[in-house]
């Protein structure tokens, strides 16, 4: 037998070092070659890490939320034949938390054998039918399905208080979907680690039902939630762009009835394989016209050097909302495309900011920066700036409201958009200019198509 390191890949373009944000196997588990282990993240792009050939996990380094140099030894195996480690590989590697609090960085086992006063114990070998006795093979239960006879009720042990249970994100994220508390949920891996196996077993077994009765009980239960990966990056995001930027936020009402009318008629006459047209690429052509009366609002503020980036390319975010939290995938040279063109790539990143597949190159690089949050727009937001550019544009949800015309009042579709620009560089009046040009351009959608 032999033993398999392996090591934080390097991601390319300059990463020196990456933070893991999942681990998909716990010690003891056996893995086939190209089985995914772990995901790790730097900026926005997350990548997995496969085994490289079948063996057994003997030891993981890093916690979920640390961050670890390329090239530093993260998972080892035990496996057929000759393996790749060496001596100098055997320790464990140095890493800091991804949030840095000043101490002395250690690795993880150190820190757990201080904290325990002992060394690690072997794992052990995973029983999955302890905890369902007599249980005969059966296919996992999905989210909400109907109990299985296969299965005899577990029972619903409550952890002892301040005992967390263990598990991945994908399991917390499916229990959190199903109403489960996963403190009752018996886990099968090592250290009591929950699987989604043993998470199916639980539902199946009835002890959904079990979890739900349990919820009229006084709960005093504190749950801490480590924040790492992309909401991580958010916060950090957020919070640089609220402590560096002076925002001042613009409120515009827009009858967008006639946009809508005409947007009707452009998608029901489009032809086979063009997207559905949205209200977006209509805003996104308004802007581009805007934006080449006002340059400044297409720009980046380097405020450490006190330099104003003003792009000739206009490159718009378009924040989007994933199930692991907020997204920026970027319409690239949106001056160059067409209506159709932009409501092509805004389908594509869409989809691959949803299903994780979005390149670096498909989120960075924005000089300006749309938000919207659809029919759940509220009347008024306050964007936050996408830091370091200077101004966000806005989209609030649609109302079909009374508008006074002539000697009466008549149904409308009206619309808000909130913006939010960089203070220090740009003046109120500026921006009011810009988003009432916006206005003008979407109040007479066909205005966007005539060329100056």
């Amino acid at each position: 037998m032999g033993e398999q390191v392996i090591k934080m890949p390097d991601i390319g373009e300059g990463v020196a070092e990456a933070e893991l944000v999942e681990w998909e196997v716990a010690v003891g588990d056996q893995v086939r070659e190209d089985q995914v282990l772990a995901a790790v993240m730097t900026d926005k792009a997350t990548v997995e890490i496969p085994a490289p050939r079948d063996g057994k996990i003997i030891w993981l380094g890093p916690d979920i939320g640390e961050i670890v140099a390329v090239g530093s030894p993260i998972i080892r195996m035990e496996v057929e034949g000759d393996g790749n480690a060496t001596p100098g590989e055997m320790d464990e590697p140095v890493m800091r938390s991804a949030v840095d609090d000043g101490s002395e960085p250690q690795s993880p086992g150190a820190a757990a054998r201080a904290q325990e006063g002992t060394a690690p114990a072997p794992a052990e070998t995973a029983q999955p039918d302890a905890a369902v006795p007599d249980a005969k093979p059966a296919a996992p239960a999905k989210p909400g399905s109907a109990p299985s006879g296969n299965y005899k009720p577990i029972a619903a042990v409550p952890r002892a208080d301040g005992e967390k249970p263990l598990a991945s994100p994908a399991v917390r994220r499916r229990a959190m979907d199903v109403g489960i508390d996963l403190r009752r949920v018996p886990g099968s891996a090592a250290a009591n680690r929950i699987t989604m196996d043993d998470l199916d077993a639980f539902i199946a077994s009835g002890g959904e039902a079990a979890a739900h009765s349990a919820r009229r009980t006084r709960d005093t239960s504190v749950d801490d939630v480590k924040i790492v990966g992309l909401r991580r990056k958010i916060a950090e995001k957020m919070a640089t762009a609220k402590s560096r930027i002076p925002h001042i936020t613009y409120v515009e009402e827009i009858d967008v009835t006639a946009l809508e009318e005409l947007r009707a008629k452009l998608n029901a006459g489009r032809g086979e394989g063009r997207p559905k047209l949205t209200l977006l690429p209509f805003l996104m052509q308004a802007m581009v016209r805007a934006i080449r009366e006002q340059p400044q609002m297409n720009a980046r503020y380097d405020d450490d050097a006190n330099v104003v980036h003003r792009h000739g390319g206009m490159h718009i975010g378009v924040a989007a909302q994933t199930d692991n939290g907020l997204m920026v995938p970027v319409v690239k040279h949106v001056e160059s495309l067409s209506l159709w063109d932009c409501a092509g790539e805004l389908s594509r990143l869409a989809e691959a900011a949803k299903d994780g597949t979005a390149s670096r190159d498909d989120l960075s690089g924005s000089t300006i920066t749309i938000t919207s949050l659809g029919a759940m727009g509220g009347i008024v937001t306050t964007p936050v700036i996408n830091y370091p550019e200077v101004a966000i544009v806005g989209v609030n949800k649609m109302r079909i409201m009374p508008v006074w015309q002539d000697t009466q009042f008549v149904p409308r579709k009206m619309m808000n958009l909130s913006s939010s620009f960089d203070h220090r560089v740009i003046d109120g009046w500026d921006a009011a200019v810009f988003i009432q040009r916006i206005k003008a351009l979407l109040e007479a959608p066909a205005m966007i198509f005539i060329e100056d």
